[in-house]
């Protein structure tokens, strides 16, 4: 019986130091690859503006015609902390710009979006579609939230998760 006991408590101690060295060993790969940057989902720069049709919360239609450029383009879902922390940053830069601005909200039918409608509204042409609906197909969103900026000349000047730094111009 003795052994047994033995056995058992060498056995149980042989699992911890292994569970304990596999705890280390993942700390130190962690610690050694780093933060992984997060890729941006979107249209790459460079990228003509896709064809796209909608109608806006105000009933406008929008199109990639009538979106012009330069323009900034940022797409949101209720619910998404990224999203809710962004939009107040989104806000403020459409107000401080003559280009044209586009709001996407991706809601699901049922959620309430107001929180973001009602301060988009003021600054931008507001599309409200289910998530991967026509707009964020056409412009490859996979992930919230999105900021697409449009240069002048009507192509993709940068796609990200945050809110871009202003360009100067030339």
């Amino acid at each position: 019986m003795a052994y047994l006991v033995t056995a058992v408590v060498l056995v149980a101690l042989l699992g911890m130091v292994n569970l304990l060295l596999t705890i280390g060993l993942i700390r130190r790969l962690r610690r050694e690859s780093g933060p992984r940057p997060m890729l941006a989902e979107g249209l790459a720069p460079g990228a003509g503006v896709p064809r796209f049709a909608a109608m806006t919360t105000n009933g406008e239609p929008v199109s990639e015609e009538l979106l012009g450029a330069p323009a900034l383009v940022g797409f949101f879902s209720p619910g998404c902390q990224p999203c809710k922390e962004l939009l107040p940053l989104f806000v403020e830069r459409a107000r401080g710009t003559s280009d044209g601005v586009l709001a996407v909200v991706a809601a699901v039918p049922g959620q309430d979006a107001t929180a973001y409608l009602e301060p988009l509204a003021q600054v931008a042409r507001v599309v409200t579609e289910p998530p991967q609906g026509p707009v964020q197909r056409a412009f490859k969103v996979g992930a919230f939230p999105t900021i697409i900026t449009i240069d002048a000349g009507g192509t993709v000047a940068g796609t990200d998760h945050a809110m871009p730094a202003e360009v100067e111009a030339p």
